[in-house]
């Protein structure tokens, strides 16, 4: 071990709080040499707080992941993480499938708060570097955390140290579900108690079930009265809503569905086997039906009927400044300009970058170093329902529309869809 080693190896021993935003994606180093990046914690439960067992590290080109042991850890900072072993072989592979991952397990999901029911997102979580061990302490729901999250690591220390953004919740206090209705599946904690349930906002509830098994679900559901059980079915995701529905007999659906509006009601029913659809619609009043049905039908329409070809489009290799320089230009007769689509010389699309992130990017930066590869699309064989759903959820004013080559074909903007919802028949 060299001198620098031996003295990070003692620092380890040292009480240090760690925040695991700021530890995850940082380079995983052996004997100076990058050997991959950390992907993320595993963790066994202990009598009260849980400890940090390996490291998650996964690698570029195709090479196997590691899992190495927290004892073989000697340096553990938000710039880089310092490893010992001998070679890499024996620590290849991937987490087994009862292994629990910090990141995977709680991140961005969601604890429930029993007195307030509120439902919190958890943004990071905190750790304790104690007596050569780490362990898990806190998660962290403030805004501190978002800003972590963002990269705004000074910032956030301004922030966390006003006491009115204090939302550290101990881990003692995140629990498995109570016997009686259950527990999750493995990645999501919550404490919550079935007469709760009825206080629960709707949005929160649906987030709650989505999470169980299907018998908690069904469970959970048929105990709500009908009023509170229609809206949190009109938040459920619909393979969720298909999932309890199919299970529910027609006497108690038609009644959920019958207290909705025409809208929401052909939402619902479009997520499930038209038979069954079918059904609940002959017991609906007749009037009601014949709305919902004229809805569903127009919800089936395909987006390729509605893209434009009029867009702003360039190859990767296109700089920020023949952009920039001469827009105005460039967005002329365009229906879409807010966005600036990166596709190859072969159509196929590989980015996005927002018009925002143009304005503030380098001047001699190609499109593909600023672009985000991460698209949000819609399929030729998509619906304007499903367009409508994917508009609501991720807030875009357009979304590219692909084929199953990644052919940019076209791109749908949000006027166009959400303008044709169908309010006038609810």
């Amino acid at each position: 071990m060299t001198p620098n080693e031996t003295a990070a190896s003692a620092a380890k021993t040292a009480d240090q709080e760690i925040f695991l935003s700021e530890i995850l994606n940082v380079p995983v180093m052996l004997k100076g040499k990058k050997i991959g990046t950390l992907s993320d914690l595993i963790i066994v439960e202990t009598s009260r707080i849980p400890e940090v067992k390996s490291l998650y590290v996964t690698r570029s080109f195709g090479y196997p992941s590691l899992i190495i042991p927290w004892e073989n850890v000697i340096e553990l900072a938000g710039h880089r993480i310092a490893i010992d072993i001998a070679g890499l072989e024996p620590y290849e592979g991937k987490p087994s499938e009862d292994a629990i991952l910090l990141k995977d397990y709680v991140m961005d999901k969601k604890v429930l708060d029993l007195e307030e029911s509120e439902v919190e997102v958890v943004y990071d979580i905190r750790l304790l570097q104690r007596n050569r061990k780490l362990y898990v302490t806190d998660v962290d729901t403030g805004k501190s955390a978002r800003l972590r999250r963002m990269g705004l690591g000074r910032l956030a220390k301004i922030v966390s140290s006003d006491a009115h953004d204090d939302q550290m919740i101990s881990w003692t206090y995140i629990q498995p579900l109570p016997t009686n209705i259950g527990s999750f599946k493995g990645d999501v904690k919550l404490k919550v108690l079935k007469n709760n349930l009825a206080e629960i906002h709707p949005v929160d509830l649906a987030d709650i079930i989505e999470e169980l098994d299907h018998d908690q679900r069904v469970a959970i559901f048929t105990s709500l009265d009908n009023e509170h059980a229609s809206d949190t079915l009109e938040e459920i995701e619909p393979n969720v809503q298909r999932d309890i529905l199919a299970s529910l007999d027609i006497a108690k659906v038609v009644p959920l569905i019958s207290t909705m509006t025409p809208g929401q009601a052909a939402d619902v029913l479009s997520a499930i086997p038209h038979s069954l659809a079918e059904d609940i619609l002959e017991a609906l009043n007749p009037e009601t039906a014949k709305k919902v049905h004229a809805i569903m039908e127009k919800q089936e329409e395909k987006v390729i009927h509605y893209t434009t070809q009029k867009i702003l489009k360039f190859l990767p290799d296109t700089l920020v400044e023949y952009v920039q320089n001469d827009y105005p230009r460039h967005a002329r007769g365009k229906d879409v300009i807010m966005y600036i689509y990166v596709a190859d010389s072969g159509d196929h699309l590989l980015g996005v970058v927002d018009l925002k992130e143009l304005l503030i990017a380098d001047d001699k930066a190609p499109l593909s170093a600023i672009m985000s590869e991460n698209v949000i699309t819609l399929n030729t064989g998509s619906t304007l329902k499903q367009a409508s759903q994917e508009f609501e959820r991720y807030s875009f004013r357009a979304l590219p529309v692909i084929d199953d080559e990644n052919h940019l074909i076209g791109v749908i903007p949000y006027r166009d869809v959400m303008n044709l919802t169908h309010h006038f028949l609810e």
